[in-house]
Order: C-alpha cells, then structure tokens, then sequence
C-alpha cells in the first residue's frame, strides 16, 4: 500500500482524508460536549502533516448512527472546532457533505487550510448496500478533491462510500494513523514475540467467537473475562444464576476449550466474580467463587483473585493484545477487574513488552479509569476492524488501496 509520501508534491492539491472522528458526545443545554477525544488526537497528526505540506486538507468522517438525513445531534460541528483546537489553527466547517456549502467550503480554502465536511451519514449514499447508490455519493466526494488519504482504520472492515469506492476513483494512499495500525496488527499475527497472550472480554462471546478460532493457532493464552465468561463457564458444567449467557453457543465453547487443550494452548478463566443482585451500581453484591454464584445473582466483574491471577499469567509475557473489559466498568462497584488488567499491561510495557488495547470499550475504560495512552504500547481506533484483521479477514478498506485509483472521479461527481 502508498503512503502519503509516495503521492509526490501535494503543495496546492486538494486532499480528501477519509478520518475516524466517531467520538462520544453528551448532550447538554449548552450543546454536544465530546466526552473522549481520542479519535480526534489520533487523527490529527496525518491532518497537520498535510497541512504542512501545503495541501487542502478535506476531512470527510462519520459520527453516530444517522438514518441517511441529517440529525443536529450528530453534528461534526463540536469535532471540527476541537480539531482546530489541537491543530492550532483555524478548521473550516462544511455544513453539507458534498452539497453548495461542501464546494464553497472546499473551493475557499488556502494551501496548507483544513476543511471538515458534515457527517458522511447524513447522506444514504454512504452505507448504502446497492453498489450503484454507493458509486453516485462516491463521485459526489471524490469530484472535491485530487487525492484520497485512507486515515480512518476504524471503518476500513466496511465497504462504505468514502472508504472503499472513493479509493477506487482518486490516486490513493495509507495515513499515518491506518499504517501505523496495520503495523501493529501484523506484529501480532505474524511471529510475535512469546509468550504470547491474548485478553478477551466485553458482552457477547459470539462478537468474538472467530477471534478465538483463529488465535488458538497463534496465542500462547487466552484470558477469557468480561460478560462472555459465562458462556465459558457454563460450557464446563457450572452454574451462572442471571448472568449473561449465550446458551446457544455453549456447544461450540465446549469445542474451543477442547480444542485449546489439544494445541496447548492455556485457557485462564477467572476464579471469583462480583455477583450482583441487579445491573446497578446500587445493587447488593458480593465476591464469590465462579462455582458458587447464586441462582438469583449476576456476575458484573472479575473478582480480586482472578484481577491476581490474569496479572500473574501476563507478567512474562512479551506480546499482550486486549479487546474487552473485565466488566461493566462504567460502574464504579464493577470496574476493579477492568482497572487491575489494566495495570498489568502498563507493567508489561514498563518491562519492555508489546501491549496493544484494542479498541472500542477497551480505549474508553483505559481512558476513564484515569491511565495514559502512553502507558501502553498502542491504543487502536477500531475495535471492529482490529478483531477482524485478527480473526484473518480481509479489510475492505485495506484491499482496496493495493490497487490505483484512475482519477476519474472529479468529471462525474454529482454537486
């Protein structure tokens, strides 16, 4: 795949940069204030890059899940002034996508200016499941600009408008941020450093079910906690009271632990869990053993055993990966696991080792639980794409860039 420094001169050029700026947002009276702006701080330095090469910077991102028309509560508009805030320098809001308002924005900028055009997905064209209606909002895009910039590696697992067939229509490249992704994801799939562990949590064992099979070729450990435990623990036999339980895929559980034990890899489960009584930070709730947990009970977190031993199984390890906390860590009873899994990869980083948190609700309870960025080896920007890169699927929005646009676009774009 190109980089940016493969396109040549783009002193004048207009840069279209395809950016992950799908951030949280809290509704207030005085207006949406962002709750976490990562994304935004992770996308900045490719747009500065550009900026300073001379380049007309035109970011083009998603934010929430609008219905193909426009919802003011999904505004970009709070994004592009904090962007403008960490690049130190004024960013042009778009009210439009690829309407009057979007070429005016565009066609009024300086070299080295940045533009944000509103919210992909208030048009339908951008997620549309008919190639034909994708194509026709593609055109509309690309007609803006010279150059496509692929930087938002959190959609590059859909094949939407403005991350597969715009590449397919401009001269394209990898941003900083998607390179510096895939660089990390092909450490852990190709010969990573051992031992090698691989820490599983979040809701659902069935959004991780493919992960799984494919690791158990390549993983040392799994480290199996959050609301999926269940599921596991069920498939041994034991009783689960109201937790989370995906009964229907106890069956292949049972073949995944069966499976483990036979290429030898390690399955650590947790030991005690946070039984609660209800999903509320109000609930009674005790610590009890994961064989004993009460009928009328849910587990809500790991408890301080297995905080102890999922930290002891990571101290040697040289490759960590991690999607998922421990448990519902939004709650301040239920978040000990989550924070002490999180200590443990800070302490492997410390050590030397690779630590990579992947994504979605991993990031945001890092974050929340008061650690760094820094304090890990990478955070990624797509929890999606980054379990299915690792669960050895092909990535639209990464396929795509092997090829060369034809530069086309810019004579069929629709206004």
């Amino acid at each position: 795949m190109k980089t940016i420094g493969d396109l040549g001169d783009l002193r004048g050029k207009r840069v279209l940069v395809r950016s992950d700026l799908n951030v949280p947002l809290e509704q207030t009276e005085r207006g949406a204030t962002i709750t976490d702006d990562g994304r935004i701080r992770a996308s900045a330095p490719t747009i500065r890059m550009l900026s300073e090469m001379g380049a007309r910077v035109i970011v083009c991102a998603h934010l929430g899940r609008p219905k193909g028309e426009p919802e003011p509560k999904y505004s970009l508009a709070p994004v592009a002034r904090r962007l403008g805030e960490l690049l130190g320098t004024p960013v042009v809001f778009a009210e439009d996508t690829v309407g009057e308002g979007a070429r005016k924005a565009v066609d009024s900028l300086e070299d080295g200016g940045v533009v944000v055009l509103e919210n992909l997905r208030f048009n339908a064209g951008e997620t549309a499941k008919s190639e034909p209606d994708r194509a026709e909002f593609a055109r509309a895009l690309a007609s803006l600009a010279d150059v496509f910039v692929s930087d938002g590696f959190g959609v590059v697992h859909r094949a939407q408008a403005s991350v597969y067939d715009v590449a397919r229509l401009l001269p394209h490249a990898t941003g900083g941020l998607v390179e510096a992704e895939v660089n990390v994801l092909r450490r852990l799939t190709r010969d990573p450093e051992r031992p090698y562990a691989v820490v599983l949590g979040g809701a659902k064992v069935s959004d991780k079910l493919g992960v799984i099979g494919n690791l158990l070729g390549t993983a040392d450990r799994l480290i199996i906690g959050g609301g999926m435990v269940f599921t596991f623990l069920a498939a041994q036999g034991l009783e689960v009271g109201t937790s989370l339980l995906e009964r229907e895929q106890i069956d292949t559980v049972k073949g995944y632990l069966e499976r483990a034990e036979q290429e030898g890899v390690e399955i650590v489960l947790p030991v005690d869990v946070v039984a609660a009584e209800a999903f509320s930070a109000d609930a009674e709730h005790d610590v009890v053993p994961v064989d004993a947990i009460p009928a009328d009970r849910m587990g809500l977190d790991i408890g301080p055993e297995s905080a102890d031993l999922f930290a002891r199984k990571l101290a040697d390890c040289r490759t960590v990966f991690w999607n998922g906390p421990m448990g519902a860590f939004e709650m301040e009873p239920y978040a000990a696991g989550t924070k002490a899994l999180a200590q443990a990869l800070v302490d492997v980083t410390r050590h030397g080792g690779l630590t990579v948190v992947g994504g979605g609700d991993s990031a945001a309870a890092v974050r929340q639980l008061g650690f760094a960025d820094s304090d890990f080896g990478h955070i990624s920007t797509g929890g999606g794409a980054s379990l299915e890169y690792l669960e050895g699927k092909e990535l639209p929005g990464l396929t795509v860039l092997d090829g060369d646009g034809d530069g086309d676009a810019r004579d069929g774009g629709a206004a």
